[in-house]
């Protein structure tokens, strides 16, 4: 399995002018190989393939307009075509219906304003982590990286981002090899809320820390003082530097919050099934910024990609199944609730905690689905099937 490990990096002044160059030398070279690919198109021209662009960006940088693209590591700007070709790819196979999930459009322009400039390089870049712990890049120098822990094997690439921020960081893909958790006899059933962030199917609770809205007072400050200033000045860019690290500051604490209660969930359960949430009609609402702010997409996320890692069973439930409305004592189905309604009375004559409720059912619903037909478990494990 291959993973990303991030470090934050600091490179010197005259380093973060070499990095600047890099990042525009890349985006001049994905715009013109764009731009060329357009036109082909617009005069009915054959598809231009990878080689011919690679051929193309070969002779551009002997012409005086381009020559120094020579200036930067020639990996930089193959991986900037590479890029296009994915880009390319994903739009073909979303067009012709291979590709799952939303619709995506063709490659755009590329803007020396993006928030987020990024660059690559491969294992053919030679780049090299020193023995006295720098981050050596090719035509950069050694750039010092705050390591928070050790890579577990040798990185096949690196990327370096610049945020909108200003931060630099060093993105490592490395391959790893995870030996599973032992088993655990529990499973879970999860509700997500805003109130409560979630609530388990074993009566635990996750208290929801609204990280956005503690930060409100602060972000208000500092964008009256960006719109303030007038545009174009250099004081200007300073007020806007903060405010983007005052959103940093909240983006960051939430996914850390977001890592350490997946972590934990994941260790304690041998299988988690969620509902699967429609964020992004939920996100059109009133409760925008609630929404928003819980993070449940990356929450899921997160729960998806570390039951696989670890060998635990996760399972996503329909959005339409009424976990609120039944009961998961007869299964009764009751009338549609208001989201002020936390308790009711079924039938049978047992009330429910609303969220408890859709929890116990979340997991019932789970469960069933990992069942096949013949009513023998599927996963995690083997078992005969039932004649």
């Amino acid at each position: 399995m291959q993973l990303r490990y991030n470090f934050r990096v600091y490179p010197t002044p005259g380093q973060q002018v070499s990095l600047a160059q890099a990042f525009g030398c890349a985006r001049v070279v994905y715009n013109d190989a764009l731009a060329t690919r357009r036109e082909a198109h617009q005069s009915r021209s054959p598809y231009l393939p990878d080689a011919e662009l690679s051929k193309r960006l070969t002779e551009a940088k002997k012409t005086p307009e381009r020559a120094w693209l020579a200036e930067v590591s020639s990996v930089v700007l193959q991986q900037a075509l590479a890029d296009l070709n994915t880009a390319y790819r994903n739009f073909f196979s979303s067009v012709s219906g291979k590709r799952k999930g939303p619709k995506v459009a063709p490659p755009q322009f590329r803007s020396r304003k993006d928030n987020r400039q990024t660059i690559r390089f491969t294992k053919n870049a030679r780049f090299a982590v020193t023995s006295s712990g720098k981050l050596r890049l090719p035509k950069i120098g050694d750039i010092p990286v705050r390591w928070s822990r050790d890579l577990p094997s040798e990185p096949s690439s690196v990327t370096v981002i610049k945020d909108v921020a200003g931060r630099y960081f060093a993105s490592f893909v490395v391959q790893i090899d995870d030996d599973p958790l032992p088993p655990s006899e529990s499973e879970v059933g999860i509700d997500l809320g805003l109130s409560t962030f979630a609530v388990l199917s074993d009566r635990k609770t996750i208290a929801s820390p609204r990280f956005l809205r503690q930060a409100e007072r602060r972000l208000r400050k500092a964008q009256k003082a960006l719109s303030r200033k007038e545009k174009g000045s250099n004081n200007r860019a300073k007020a806007r530097l903060k405010v983007a690290k005052a959103h940093a500051k909240v983006a960051d604490t939430r996914k850390d919050w977001a890592h350490k209660h997946s972590t934990a969930i994941v260790r304690e359960n041998q299988g988690i099934y969620v509902e699967d949430l429609n964020v992004k009609g939920l996100g059109r609402t009133r409760l925008a910024k609630s929404v928003h702010d819980a993070g449940w997409a990356m929450f899921t996320r997160l729960l998806e990609e570390k039951a696989a890692r670890y060998g635990r069973t996760f399972g996503k439930v329909d959005r339409w199944f009424p976990s609120t409305r039944m009961c998961s004592e007869c299964g009764a189905i009751g009338e549609k609730k208001r989201l002020h309604v936390r308790e009711w009375t079924c039938i049978c004559g047992v009330t429910h905690d609303r969220d408890l409720n859709a929890a116990k059912n979340i997991l019932a619903a789970g469960r069933a689905d990992r069942r096949n037909d013949c009513g023998a478990e599927v996963r995690p494990e083997l078992v005969p099937a039932l004649g």
